[in-house]
């Protein structure tokens, strides 16, 4: 089969790839669309050590099961799915908090991933999805899942309601998208975005109706937020976390661009400032979703950029660049 295969820092090439054998429990996806992801672009930077050379990334999939050794999904189902594989007996997963099983493992990280013409997975996994879901809606469940996750549990923190508080978005990538799509259609009245490419500005502005801020020419409001959530998580964005929230606030850290960086102790301290990390999303999470994206909460989504999966070196070198104005990329081994 034909696969996007990571061969070395900055480039990934179309390879010939061996076809994924079935396995007990597991079923063989045809897949139909696939997003590429931030962690995919950390991992094609050569930033990810847990990823190497030689692996197929991507994660973010919707696909057709075309063979099946479970009883839970038959050849023809539709389907999305959770790419953490979790063991379903550790304490987190007795808990409904499969996100941070201890002992899981990842598709497009310890396994091949979904950028290729197939792919095996536990059938545990998966998610239905409905017969008339697009392909490309589909495969926006996993990205729009982490915006899901992290607003419930930053709704959760906050001392007033989501809804007469005054949050701020750092980042308008797919993660900053969808957070800021999610938390209009929950009836927001104060939102604003910052984002320094001019491009994703300009989608945020059509799609979602917010302030906006360029930080590279716009000072962010100091002590300002109710509600910060950082979908960057780079060294300077954590710095403008704490200067934007106001004292009692929240500060939701979804992003992971740096792997460290100081962070403000002192006002964290003295103005009760609430941190809060967020690993993607439960399965619950994933359900919900496709809920969401089926129903339209997300809008149309057509902001999405589609493309075909041997134009995934030059959509890789898009990414790096910053020449596209599409905040999320699918790729679609099968036109």
């Amino acid at each position: 089969m034909k696969a996007l295969v990571y061969t070395q820092p900055n480039e990934v090439k179309i390879q010939e790839y061996v076809s994924p054998e079935l396995a007990p429990d597991e079923v063989i996806l045809k897949i139909d669309a696939v997003g590429i992801c931030g962690s995919d672009m950390h991992a094609y930077h050569g930033h990810d050590p847990r990823r190497k050379p030689g692996l197929v990334l991507g994660h973010e999939f919707a696909g057709t099961v075309v063979e099946s050794a479970s009883s839970i999904f038959s050849r023809g189902a539709r389907v999305t799915g959770n790419p953490l594989i979790t063991c379903g007996h550790c304490e987190f997963c007795l808990q409904s908090r499969n996100n941070l099983c201890a002992n899981r493992t990842m598709v497009g990280m310890t396994r091949p991933g979904a950028f290729a013409e197939y792919m095996s997975i536990p059938a545990s996994s998966l998610i239905p999805i409905p017969d008339d879901m697009g392909a490309d809606l589909a495969a926006l469940t996993e990205p729009a899942a982490t915006a899901v996750h992290a607003i419930d549990l930053s709704s959760r923190a906050l001392h007033g309601t989501l809804i007469r508080s005054k949050v701020l978005v750092l980042g308008g990538g797919a993660i900053g998208m969808f957070v800021a799509l999610l938390l209009k259609h929950r009836g927001i009245g104060s939102l604003d975005v910052a984002e320094v490419q001019d491009q994703r500005r300009a989608a945020i502005a059509r799609h979602v109706g917010c302030g906006l801020l360029n930080p590279r020419t716009e000072v962010i409001p100091t002590d300002a937020y109710d509600l910060v959530v950082d979908c960057v998580g780079s060294v300077v964005t954590r710095k403008s976390s704490f200067e934007a929230i106001r004292p009692g606030g929240v500060i939701m850290h979804v992003g992971l661009q740096d792997w460290a960086s100081e962070i403000d102790m002192r006002k964290l301290t003295l103005a009760e400032i609430t941190l809060l990390g967020t690993y993607t999303y439960t399965t619950l999470d994933l359900q919900t979703t496709v809920d969401h994206l089926y129903k339209g909460v997300f809008g149309s989504c057509d902001w999405v950029d589609s493309r075909p999966l041997d134009q995934g070196p030059a959509a890789f070198q898009d990414l790096h660049y910053g020449r596209s104005a599409s905040a999320k990329i699918l790729l679609k081994p099968f036109s």
